[in-house]
């Protein structure tokens, strides 16, 4: 890729963007057990306020770091086509979670012990 720049901007950061859409999801699943609808609406205001600080100052700069040597690694090894094929990875690695997430339900991503008791 030309500009590392216009990757993070336009494909890393809106998939870390997904990713923290997808954290939400699991937040809320999660913060159902809690029945203080006060309590709950703060839990999920908090842990979402968190989430959104840690994805714009380390998850996105991170992968985008991951980017960058992987565009240096795969210039050295492959050209163009080892980058192109991370970037493809993320982007079908962030739909198959939403799909998972959204079409079978968020207890289908988390471990067994993590789930919701069925009531």
């Amino acid at each position: 890729m030309k500009n590392a720049g216009v990757v993070r901007n336009y494909y890393v950061l809106p998939c870390c963007l997904l990713l923290l859409n997808l954290a939400v999801e699991l937040v809320s699943y999660k913060a159902r057990m809690i029945d203080d609808s006060l309590l709950r609406t703060a839990a999920i205001m908090g842990m979402v306020l968190f989430g959104g600080s840690l994805v714009g100052f380390v998850v996105a700069p991170a992968i985008g770091m991951l980017v960058g040597v992987l565009h240096r690694g795969s210039r050295q090894r492959w050209g163009e086509l080892g980058e192109i094929f991370f970037l493809l990875f993320l982007g079908v690695a962030v739909f198959w979670l939403y799909y998972r997430v959204y079409i079978i339900g968020p207890e289908s991503i988390l471990p067994y012990d993590w789930r919701n008791p069925r009531h």
